[in-house]
């Protein structure tokens, strides 16, 4: 069945259920997909950012990966975050996406060593080829990964390879965005990465969002796509602005080891975060979700 891009919705990039240890979790994640589905989320995208994906071995980012796909079952999309530092590994762990029936995978440009574009270049067209027929997202985050993909490589990309159908991007470089819009007769999927950004990527005509908020409060991300697809600017414009005053407040208290907090508060216990990441304290997380609740942020029990 030829690949068919998510064209509207949310894309909720998952946290990774973590044991005390430290371990995962993989029982909690069939309740957090259950969840997402149920309020309207369009995809689910493992070990991404937000679910901590560089922090666990190659091995532990595969069960994440099976236990995910399983976890979903075929009732929405499922991309996998598969990028990693060298082109060896984001093969292997593409090659097991396909394995384990996800919809696609997506693949961030390798990081911390500064590489050329011919270099991501051939890093890209290795992946492309070699799962030739499975789809494959670009994956753009330069202020973490410390490369950044151009509109002119992701244009050939896409224009030499029909599996290349999507570029998630959180660079906040909208125009880079528009000008790929357009790719493969308008079935390139163009994901908008930063929240603070939905709104504007939706009028602007990209697709969907890849929000990390949409882990903790997906009601507000869902809620802004109802709205513009609706033709009701004012309650989209009203809950963007409700977004970007909640998303300061995690921010403020953590970010990620806060997104956990909030969702254990709305009865998902889903552990703390890796090492070198800190869990925030019982304190930080009280007053985290006592500014939200003030925001009027919707944080009722699952």
């Amino acid at each position: 069945m030829p690949y068919q891009p998510i064209t509207r919705g949310v894309i909720t990039p998952i946290v990774t259920p973590l044991k005390a240890n430290g371990d995962i979790n993989p029982d909690m994640i069939r309740p957090l997909v259950d969840w997402l589905i149920e309020v309207g989320v369009a995809g689910i995208y493992p070990l991404g950012s937000t679910g901590e994906g560089p922090l666990f071995t190659t091995d532990e980012r595969k069960a994440i990966a099976a236990a995910t796909a399983e976890a979903v079952a075929g009732r929405a999309p499922i991309i996998v975050h598969t990028g990693a530092m060298t082109t060896g590994e984001t093969l292997e762990l593409t090659l097991h996406a396909r394995s384990i029936g996800a919809d696609a995978a997506s693949a961030i440009t390798p990081w911390y060593f500064q590489h050329s574009e011919e270099a991501l270049e051939v890093h890209y067209r290795a992946i492309l080829e070699a799962v030739a027929g499975f789809p494959v997202w670009l994956y753009n985050l330069p202020k973490f990964a410390n490369n950044n993909l151009s509109a002119a490589l992701v244009t050939r990309l896409a224009r030499d390879y029909e599996n290349c159908v999507g570029l998630k991007d959180s660079s906040g470089d909208l125009m880079t965005m528009c000008a790929v819009n357009h790719l493969q007769g308008g079935r390139f999927n163009t994901a908008i990465g930063p929240d603070n950004l939905i709104l504007a990527g939706l009028a602007m005509g990209l697709d969907c969002s890849v929000s990390g908020n949409s882990n903790h409060f997906p009601e507000i991300v869902v809620g802004i796509h109802a709205a513009f697809h609706a033709g009701d600017m004012g309650a989209a414009q009203a809950l963007q602005r409700q977004l970007k005053a909640a998303s300061d407040v995690v921010g403020s208290a953590g970010w990620l080891t806060a997104v956990k907090g909030i969702l254990a508060e709305r009865g998902l216990p889903v552990g703390g975060v890796r090492p070198p990441m800190q869990t925030a304290s019982g304190e930080t997380i009280r007053a985290c979700i006592a500014q939200l609740r003030a925001l009027k942020v919707d944080l009722s029990p699952v």
